[in-house]
């Protein structure tokens, strides 16, 4: 976990420059005035934080710093790394299994995320905790979608069910759990379709999905994990949004953090859509998938 945590740091390091870097330049030996503000608030936009985060920050930042009465720069990098961290939930244990098995996950998210390959870590993740895991390809529409999935249950070793490239996508989805509940697996992770995500006909498959799946467990799906690319800043919230009104996103997973300037995302995703970022991608490897730690986070972001 160290190692993929340095990978991440590293990754990162155009989006430490861009803002840790920059806001400690600024602090370090200036006079605290409209204007230093002023410039605190033009980086913090620059990283991507957006309006409202950025205006949250800033308002923090102002109580915590009269409150200590410093201006001392590492002082209130430090005081920052806080308000940061502090916008995320406190850690739990997002693996956790529904006591009734099988346990029925859900991948969301617009094409080209990372939402499939992030489906195959999971899997990988989760039978190397010792689980019995079982894939489904309920991407259907895009041509490619179902041999890569399949591609990813070799690498990760579990079984894939699917119906090939145009099949309905929720009689995919109904075969998976009936499948999970035959071959007692502990958890079925169903791959769904990201295309158009502005449309409603893809929403509402995603719906059709959720009721065809609650036919043999009224309680599922249990998780539905949002998948996000990081890169793509804050278009990645208008696309969150659309599938908040579809769906009850339980957690959202982070992708492509490696190697974005616009690391700062996260802070907007969780402040403006209040659900819990719980995973991060990290790189193409089955094992680049970990758990999402804001102390961490920040650091690679603002810098130790």
């Amino acid at each position: 976990m160290a190692g993929l945590w340095n990978r991440l740091k590293e990754g990162m390091a155009r989006t430490r420059d861009n803002l840790g870097g920059r806001l400690r330049t600024l602090l370090q030996g200036r006079q605290w005035d409209e204007s230093l503000w002023d410039q605190l608030e033009e980086i913090l936009f620059e990283a991507d934080l957006g309006y409202d985060t950025v205006e949250y920050l800033l308002t923090r930042l102002r109580e915590d710093v009269q409150i200590a009465h410093s201006q001392n720069a590492d002082e209130v990098m430090n005081l920052l790394r806080g308000i940061m961290a502090d916008l995320f939930d406190r850690p739990s244990d997002p693996t956790l299994l529904d006591p009734q098995r099988p346990s029925i996950w859900l991948m969301v998210g617009v094409n080209g995320t990372g939402k499939t390959t992030t489906a195959g870590k999971f899997a990988y993740m989760m039978k190397s905790q010792g689980y019995q895991v079982i894939l489904g390809a309920a991407d259907t529409f895009r041509v490619a979608a179902v041999e890569q999935l399949k591609g990813w249950g070799e690498r990760a070793g579990v079984e894939v069910i699917s119906q090939g490239s145009g099949a309905d996508a929720a009689a995919v989805a109904y075969d998976t759990v009936q499948a999970a509940i035959a071959r007692s697996r502990d958890l079925a992770i169903i791959d769904t379709a990201g295309r158009l995500h502005n449309k409603s006909n893809l929403m509402q498959e995603l719906q059709k999905i959720v009721r065809v799946i609650r036919r043999e467990r009224q309680d599922a799906p249990h998780q539905v994990w949002l998948v996000i690319d990081a890169t793509t800043g804050q278009n990645g919230l208008a696309q969150a949004e659309v599938f908040l009104k579809a769906v009850k996103v339980t957690g959202i997973i982070l992708t492509k953090l490696d190697g974005t300037a616009k690391g700062g995302i996260a802070l907007s995703i969780k402040r403006q859509l209040g659900v819990p970022i719980r995973f991060i991608g990290v790189g193409e490897k089955v094992e680049d998938l970990m758990v999402f730690d804001a102390q961490n986070y920040v650091r690679a972001i603002l810098g130790d």
